[in-house]
């Protein structure tokens, strides 16, 4: 299993507007929930980069090396135990590297997060999936709704961080449909927490202005532009989110923002059943 870093490089600026101290290694959680931060109109906020052009940048475009360098940037702050808002393919969110614990701890702070409810993992190819996950469903499901609008959650294996949701022996796989996000997953080259960049019980966000209260407690906000209609309350639904822990049953948890097009392919093309208990 991948030890928890230390996270020495934890920025100080997110440490103390946090309250965040690292505990002992191996500490479990009681489920408890964080206070969110207080507000403080006079920081000055995170670093803000915008994505120039929408979806993915071509190589020979002006337009990469503006692209690249909101890259580089997250992938430093997310290498130094920072928290980066980012977009994704339904709502902006919040990532930083699962293998820090005490950048988790930061998250569930700046969330207000009970510590009982779990991050998902965000990665950057299906080909990951197999590292992180005993994986009990056919190649070609992962493929058909990975990457997209969709959580899959199975079994964790023993690569994750043990300070990552110490509760449960579950975890949900993302992959979204969005070309930054791959990009940076696949550049950063371990296992990403990513939540939503809200404060727990809050609305979603759709654009980056949605969340600027906790701007002053980020180290950088990468701007993708608006997500979705931000007249349709389906777009704030969030992904789909799929138990595939039990070998030939599926159970939804989430219905979310593709619960259709997901029960299809998992009922029609491979004939699962779904679990005692799902929301279907």
């Amino acid at each position: 299993m991948s030890p928890a870093r230390p996270c020495t490089g934890l920025r100080a600026a997110v440490a103390a507007s946090l309250g965040l101290s690292e505990g002992p290694a191996g500490s479990t959680r009681s489920g408890r929930l964080l206070r969110p931060p207080s507000p403080t109109p006079a920081a000055p906020g995170a670093r803000l980069l915008r994505l120039p052009g929408r979806g993915s940048v071509q190589a020979a475009s002006p337009e990469r090396v503006g692209w690249t360098e909101a890259l580089r940037a997250a992938v430093a702050e997310l290498r130094a135990g920072a928290v980066v808002a980012v977009p994704t393919d339904t709502l902006y969110g919040l990532a930083c590297s699962a293998n820090c614990s005490a950048a988790l701890g930061a998250v569930y702070r700046l969330k207000g997060r009970s510590e009982a409810k779990p991050l998902a993992v965000c990665l950057g190819r299906v080909a990951d999936v197999y590292r992180y996950c005993h994986v009990r469903v056919p190649e070609g499901l992962l493929k058909d709704l990975l990457p997209g609008p969709v959580t899959l959650v199975m079994e964790r294996s023993e690569e994750l961080n043990k300070d990552l949701n110490p509760l449960t022996p579950l975890v949900g796989i993302r992959i979204p449909d969005h070309a930054f996000m791959q990009e940076l997953a696949q550049m950063f080259g371990g296992p990403l927490a990513l939540t939503s960049a809200n404060l727990s019980s809050h609305a979603s966000s759709l654009n980056v202005e949605e969340f600027q209260d906790l701007w002053p407690h980020l180290s950088l906000v990468i701007d993708g532009g608006p997500i979705g209609d931000g007249q349709s309350p389906e777009c704030r639904l969030g992904s789909t989110v799929v138990d595939l822990s039990v070998p030939g049953k599926f159970g939804i948890i989430r219905p979310g923002c593709a619960l259709e097009s997901t029960t299809a392919v998992l009922q029609q093309k491979y004939g699962l059943l779904p679990s005692h208990g799902s929301c279907l």
